[in-house]
């Protein structure tokens, strides 16, 4: 057992760490007010490798792994959880494409997604269904040498980005549901205005609107009838990119109270000189420490996983504990603020509407805690 990172990992950490400090932090506030992160930002993390880190090199990935992936996606979330969101579905329909691609699929749509030239989205949830795969409405009926993609998603981010789209949609003909790799912005696709969320501005969520949308019959992700399949290794690996990145806003939102509790004086000395105070610090930090642990441990698995989708339930239990804990933290850092954490001046209340996203993203907690239970007590 070995909790120390390579020097590579290190570098890799180190590198994050200063791009979101140097090229992020001075651009947040104009990301939280235009709800949008500039392209230029994109190219920056593929210019240093962080933007496809676990993808193969033969496809313009980085060659690195999803330990890696984790601690990229901590730091970049620390400063902006905006950027890292728009990274981890991007990083989904990356790995979807290479674990259930054709080599022609791959050869097409990996290298576009991890330079950043195309930017993937996953679409999944629908507006009466939420994200209970078993009740997919979306339909795709064979018409000749093409698919005839019909249906509404919803929530799905980077939706407005050019690039690569996967839709999983039930064929009319066997009512067996596949996935289907289309292009954002062809005949047939449209999108809603972003909806307007309390939190993680820069990452929208928009509707997608398919309405005759055709996708060539070589399109199809994996065998007909594999939608569940990809819906399981995506649902696997979008939780570590949701756990690295309500991990990073912990960090974050530790730091701010540990600082502000530092520079806060009363009668000349600083808050720390009360017992209340230090003792909301050791509680950020020993809830950040456990879910760090977890986190880090998720990255561990997935790159020693035969089968992603085998690292559900470990992904799922991750997810839920993170982020329900990411609230309990970001709670107590506002309390250590008093009432300057009610204040947009401070960045501790941006946490705050950020980190209620988490329990509520890539599986809410309970529905999450049912499957694991299944898992638990299965046979």
């Amino acid at each position: 057992m070995d909790f120390k990172l390579t020097k590579e990992q290190e570098l890799i950490q180190r590198t994050a760490r200063e791009f979101a400090e140097k090229n992020l932090l001075p651009q947040v506030e104009s990301i939280i007010e235009e709800n949008r992160v500039p392209d230029a930002v994109i190219r920056d993390l593929k210019d240093l490798d962080l933007f496809a880190l676990f993808m193969p090199e033969a496809y313009d990935g980085a060659g690195a792994d999803y330990q890696s992936y984790v601690l990229v996606m901590e730091q970049i979330a620390r400063i902006c959880p905006a950027v890292a969101v728009i990274m981890s579905v991007n990083a989904v329909g990356l790995a979807a494409v290479e674990i259930f691609g054709t080599e022609a699929q791959k050869k097409t749509y990996l290298p576009p997604g991890c330079r950043g030239d195309g930017v993937l989205s996953f679409a999944f949830t629908e507006p009466g269904t939420g994200s209970d795969p078993k009740q997919i409405t979306a339909t795709a009926t064979r018409k000749g040498d093409a698919y005839i993609l019909n249906g509404t998603k919803r929530f799905i981010t980077n939706a407005s980005f050019a690039g690569p789209i996967i839709i999983i949609a039930r064929e009319t003909e066997t009512g067996e549901v596949s996935g289907f790799i289309a292009d954002k912005f062809c005949d047939g696709y449209a999108i809603s205005e972003p909806w307007k969320k309390m939190g993680c501005q820069g990452a929208p969520l928009y509707d997608v609107y398919l309405k005759d949308l055709a996708v060539p019959a070589e399109n199809r992700l994996g065998a007909p009838g594999k939608g569940f399949r990809i819906l399981k290794v995506a649902l696997a690996l979008g939780k570590i990119g949701i756990s690295a990145i309500f991990l990073g806003t912990m960090l974050a939102a530790y730091e701010e109270a540990l600082r502000y509790a530092r520079e806060k004086t009363h009668r000349g000395e600083p808050i720390t000189k009360f017992q209340a105070i230090q003792m909301a610090i050791v509680d950020m930090a020993m809830k950040y420490e456990a879910a760090r642990w977890m986190t880090y441990r998720i990255g561990y698995l997935a790159d020693h996983a035969k089968d992603k989708g085998d690292i559900l339930k470990d992904s799922a239990m991750a997810k839920i504990f993170v982020t329900e804990t990411a609230v309990d933290l970001a709670r107590i850092a506002v309390g250590v603020h008093g009432s300057y954490g009610l204040m947009k001046d401070y960045k501790v209340s941006q946490i705050w509407r950020d980190v209620i996203f988490g329990p509520q993203v890539e599986g809410v907690s309970h529905l999450l805690k049912v499957l694991v239970a299944g898992e638990i007590l299965k046979g």
